[in-house]
């Protein structure tokens, strides 16, 4: 199997490119989107940035509880927007990293699927705590 985090990741899901010579970061298309593979010290980042739309910000934090009860993805934001990120362990063999990959990219789907306007909104002041999956 390959060397770095990034590349056992690529040689897991069969992706059809490859990240040259030991890099540090690669940039995958699936599903119409971006995630960016980093090697972390041996552990492997997964990042899909969401929106650069700080606007956006308070409408995805209205479903980010109610997420981190269902996915290991967190959601993030930085000064350029938000994003979504998964670290999976150096540990992980090809199963575990096509299996994380995997619902790591359903996650995305979900999260743009929100910023698309689609599904259940949340409401903009709730009455009382709500988790929304």
């Amino acid at each position: 199997m390959a060397g770095n985090a990034i590349d056992r990741l690529l040689e897991a899901i069969g992706y059809p490119e490859r990240a040259s010579g030991g890099a540090g970061s690669f940039t995958l298309q699936v599903d119409g989107g971006e995630i960016a593979a980093l090697d972390a010290g041996g552990d492997l980042r997964l990042v899909c940035r969401l929106t650069d739309d700080a606007a956006e910000l308070p409408r995805l934090a209205g479903y980010a509880a109610g997420r981190m009860l269902r996915e290991e993805a967190a959601l993030a934001c930085d000064r350029e927007g938000a994003f979504l990120w998964r670290e999976i362990p150096a540990a992980a063999d090809a199963h575990a990293l096509r299996r994380i990959f995997e619902t790591f990219c359903d996650s995305c789907d979900w999260w743009r699927a929100r910023l698309e306007g689609g599904l259940d909104e949340p409401a903009a002041e709730p009455e009382t705590m709500v988790i929304r999956p």
